[in-house]
């Protein structure tokens, strides 16, 4: 697990909103929300999975293998690791790099051009 810490490896387990955004739009990811419950919900979407971080290891089995998981919080302090915790447990695991409400932004760029339009 700490290879993970080197540059090389570290590549291997984030992603960046472009390209979670490109794996959601192909139905080959889900997001794992791993916020606590009394952080703000922002992301309301039906390929978002909400999880307490504190019962990853108890849940983790519902979660499905078919499919890149894509983990997120709102600091990034707790993604890396959970994402880290899922590839131990043999899913294709990654966390987004900037976050979840970088995440919205990017989904929100549809909203704002048909608005413009």
């Amino acid at each position: 697990m700490l290879k993970y810490a080197l540059p090389e490896y570290n590549k291997q387990i984030k992603i960046s909103t472009q390209e979670a955004r490109k794996l959601l739009e192909n139905n080959k990811a889900v997001i794992l929300d791993i916020r606590m419950p009394d952080e703000e919900d922002v992301l309301k979407h039906d390929f978002v999975l909400r999880l307490d971080p504190l019962k990853l290891e108890e849940h983790h089995i519902h979660l499905p293998k078919d499919k890149t998981i894509l983990v997120v919080c709102n600091t990034q302090n707790r993604s890396p690791f959970a994402a880290l915790y899922l590839r131990e447990k043999g899913y294709d695991a990654k966390y987004i790099e900037k976050g979840i409400k970088e995440l919205e932004k990017e989904f929100q760029k549809d909203v704002i051009k048909y608005e413009n339009c």
